[in-house]
């Protein structure tokens, strides 16, 4: 086992390179563990830049006096880190997700009377505008997402969902349980998109395509790609609200 003490220069002052060289894969671990349980869009170089600054961070603060392993306290401060980084780029404007979710809510409102997948027309005027408006709608939600990080951070809570949920090696088994079951959740959900955007899905986020891509073997613009994309993201939330 490495011992947390930290290495000194004949000068006194700590050695930053040895620390960032020792710790450096502890960074990659939990960006990784982080990664696997976030939205597509989130890249696995950007939490490890991040995670780098929080090891810097740590490095330069820690003081053995407190009592604490430095990797423990340095693991706290990578993952603080990687979450500012995580709630810094949630860019999507909060018009834009009030939009997002009318559209759920009114698919959800649907679903319950229709038993089926509703149409664009009937979402549209469920909400009350014309069809034109509601696809701009579907055109501002741009980057929609299924889990927003402002959803899981919740005010009442005691501590923040990504701190209980994200790069917790000793997760309970119960939230295990609970995690397979959403996912189980989600396959099903896929499965009962309609075939289009169902195929969008399946070509955006398991063949890697991108909008223009995807636009091309649809034979549709790549407007025409996002404004499916939001609505599939939006009847995948409207079916998963109870997670």
């Amino acid at each position: 086992m490495k011992s947390d003490a930290f290495v000194y220069s004949a000068r006194g002052t700590v050695e930053r390179g040895a620390y960032v060289k020792q710790y450096a894969p502890l960074v990659r671990r939990l960006a990784h563990q982080m990664i696997a349980r976030l939205p597509a869009n989130v890249e696995l170089d950007d939490m490890i830049q991040a995670g780098m600054m929080g090891l810097m961070d740590a490095i330069g603060r820690f003081e053995e006096a407190q009592g604490t392993q430095f990797e423990v306290y340095a693991a706290s401060r990578i993952r603080g880190a990687m979450l500012d980084e995580l709630r810094a780029n949630d860019w999507l404007p909060r018009s834009a997700r009030k939009s997002q979710r009318d559209i759920e809510s009114a698919i959800h409102r649907l679903e319950g009377k229709l038993k089926r997948a509703p149409t664009e027309t009937e979402i549209a005027k469920e909400i009350g505008i014309p069809v034109a408006e509601y696809q701009e709608m579907l055109n501002e939600a741009r980057g929609a997402q299924l889990i927003y990080f402002e959803d899981i951070g919740r005010a009442d809570d005691d501590e923040d969902y990504l701190e209980r949920h994200i790069a917790d090696e000793g997760a309970d088994p119960g939230d295990i349980l609970r995690d397979k079951r959403f996912r189980t959740a989600l396959v099903a959900a896929i499965e009962e998109l309609p075939e289009r955007e169902k195929q969008l899905m399946s070509m955006y986020y398991e063949q890697d395509l991108n909008l223009r891509e995807i636009g091309a073997v649809m034979g549709v613009t790549e407007s025409r790609v996002c404004q499916l994309h939001s609505q599939a993201v939006a009847r995948l939330r409207a079916k998963l609200k109870q997670w």
